[in-house]
C-alpha cells in the first residue's frame, strides 16, 4: 500500500483502530508524574508501572520532595519496574533538573524537555499530548512496528518514523494517536503472532498482504 493511499484513508484506518483498542487512561495528569511514570513506562507492564509511579507520589508527592529522595529508597518503590536499578537515580536526576532549572515546573516544549537527561523524544511527546494536551505523535516500539507494517515508513528510527508520520496523519488526530496505536499493538498487531485475522485494518496493510501472498 503506497503512502498516498494510507494518507488518503488515514482517518478511515484510525477510527478502525479505536474500536479494537480502549480508551487509555494516565495515571496522572499533573506534569510532573506524566514525565515520572513515563520514564518507568519502558520495558514494564502497565499495572506495574502505575503502582510505581502511584507510590512515589504517596511517597514524595512533588519534584522537590523526589529531588530529596535517597536512591535506596526509590529503588525499593520501583524494585519491580524494568531497569529499575538505571531508573532511580535518573528520575531523582529529572526531579533536581525540573527543580533547580525549571523552578520546579515540567516545560511544555520538546527543546527543553529533552535537555533532561533520560528524557528522549518519545518521553517528551507523551508529556506534551498526555500533560499540556498539546499535539505530538510519541513513537514507542508499538507506534512503529505498525508503522511499518502498514508501509508508512520503512525506517527503524523512532524519530523518522515521527516525522513522516506527521505528515501523513492529520494534526487534529495527534492527540490520543500514541496510546491508541499502543493498545492496537498488544492486542491485535502483536510483535509475535500479530491478530490478522481479526485486525480491521487487514486492507490497508503492507504486512498482511505479504504474509496473505506467502500463503
Amino acid at each position: 500500500m503506497s503512502k498516498a493511499v494510507i494518507k488518503a484513508n488515514i482517518r478511515t484506518i484510525y477510527s478502525r483502530i479505536k474500536e479494537q483498542s480502549p480508551d487509555h487512561h494516565f495515571e496522572f495528569s499533573d506534569p510532573f508524574w506524566v514525565l515520572i511514570t513515563t520514564i518507568l513506562s519502558h520495558r514494564t507492564k502497565d499495572e506495574v508501572t502505575d503502582a510505581a509511579a502511584r507510590d512515589l507520589y504517596n511517597k514524595y508527592g512533588n519534584a522537590e520532595g523526589l529531588a530529596k529522595a535517597s536512591e535506596a529508597d526509590v529503588l525499593e518503590i520501583i524494585r519491580k519496574v524494568g531497569f529499575s536499578s538505571v531508573k532511580a537515580p535518573r528520575i531523582i536526576n529529572a526531579a533536581r533538573i525540573i527543580l533547580n532549572k525549571f523552578a520546579g515546573n515540567v516545560p511544555s516544549n520538546i527543546d527543553d524537555l529533552t535537555s533532561i537527561k533520560g528524557v528522549g523524544r518519545k518521553t517528551a511527546n507523551v508529556v506534551l499530548a498526555d500533560a499540556f494536551k498539546i499535539p505530538a505523535i510519541a513513537v514507542d516500539t508499538h507506534v512503529l512496528r505498525i508503522s511499518n507494517r502498514l508501509g508508512i515508513s520503512r525506517s527503524k528510527d523512532p524519530e523518522v518514523v515521527e516525522r513522516e508520520l506527521t505528515r501523513i496523519v492529520p494534526k487534529d488526530l495527534w492527540l490520543g494517536f500514541n496510546p491508541r496505536l499502543v493498545e492496537f499493538g498488544k492486542r491485535v498487531c502483536r510483535p509475535v503472532g500479530p491478530r490478522c485475522e481479526i485486525c480491521n485494518i487487514s486492507e490497508f496493510c503492507n504486512y498482511y498482504r505479504h504474509i496473505h501472498k506467502k500463503g
